[in-house]
């Protein structure tokens, strides 16, 4: 019967089970997520090489002139070292990791989730997942929200597969969009912000402003991308006091 039951185990019928318990489902890019990873024993002793966490999060790959929805890990880190767990046995882990910076809001149609996996040899990998929810940094938050205070409304925030030109510590970029209302209504199609980098004191911004372009020239401009601008500008904790001035003046001038 022990053998069996070790049969069955190493395709993961009676095995060990996972459950992740976080503090909290919502969190500031930045902030450390502590919880507890409860181990459950299944129907035989089996050995635990290691438990992994991992932050991951979707985005939009092209391949072949189609679109896919793929997936990539934000963080990861190793939470437990070799141990064994007996039939019917529950350990406890407490955990602590950090949530980059950089993390994707989940804003729009990205996604975010804690990923536990347990690597156990010869034996169907358990694993569990926990979908949270994550709020921009306090510079980041300064930012969208100095977009909108000008009259642009959200309209969409994506991760998608980042070019080669901008790509960064991950695979994709994700993108803010946002529709002109008020003054730049009448200038602008879209203007697009992406986070290239941050830090606590400072974040580094490309602005993708898309204007109207009005009379027989238009259709040409816009084939020719001549219509869209790609600015690139460092905003620090220094400029909160004059951020919405500041990013109005560069906005203006590509008008």
């Amino acid at each position: 019967m022990s053998l069996f039951n070790k049969v069955l185990a190493s395709i993961g019928v009676g095995a060990a089970t996972v459950d992740t318990k976080l503090e909290k489902s919502t969190y500031t890019a930045g902030e450390v997520m502590r919880g507890e990873i409860l181990v459950r024993g299944g129907n035989v002793a089996q050995q635990i090489d290691t438990i992994y966490l991992t932050v991951y999060t979707t985005f939009i790959r092209e391949a072949n002139d189609k679109k896919y929805t793929d997936k990539a890990a934000v963080n990861k880190v190793k939470v437990s070292e070799p141990f064994s767990i007996d039939a019917g046995e529950n350990k406890v882990i407490p955990f602590s990791m950090s949530l980059p910076l950089d993390t994707p809001i989940t804003a729009g149609k990205t996604k975010v989730w804690v990923q536990t996996e347990l690597d156990i040899k010869n034996a169907v990998d358990p694993e569990d997942k926990d979908y949270i929810d994550v709020k921009p940094s306090k510079l980041a938050a300064s930012v969208l929200d100095a977009v909108k205070g000008l009259g642009f409304r959200l309209r969409q925030a994506e991760c998608e597969q980042a070019s080669p030109r901008f790509r960064g510590h991950y695979p994709f970029m994700q993108e803010f969009e946002f529709a002109p209302t008020g003054q730049y209504r009448s200038h602008l199609d879209e203007l697009e912000v992406v986070f290239l980098s941050q830090s606590e004191n400072s974040v580094e911004l490309l602005m993708q402003i898309d204007r109207k372009v009005k009379g027989l020239g238009s259709f040409f401009a816009e084939a020719l991308d001549m219509d869209e601008s790609f600015v690139r500008a460092t905003i620090t904790t220094q400029d909160l006091p004059n951020l919405q001035a500041k990013l109005q003046q560069i906005i203006s001038k590509h008008l």
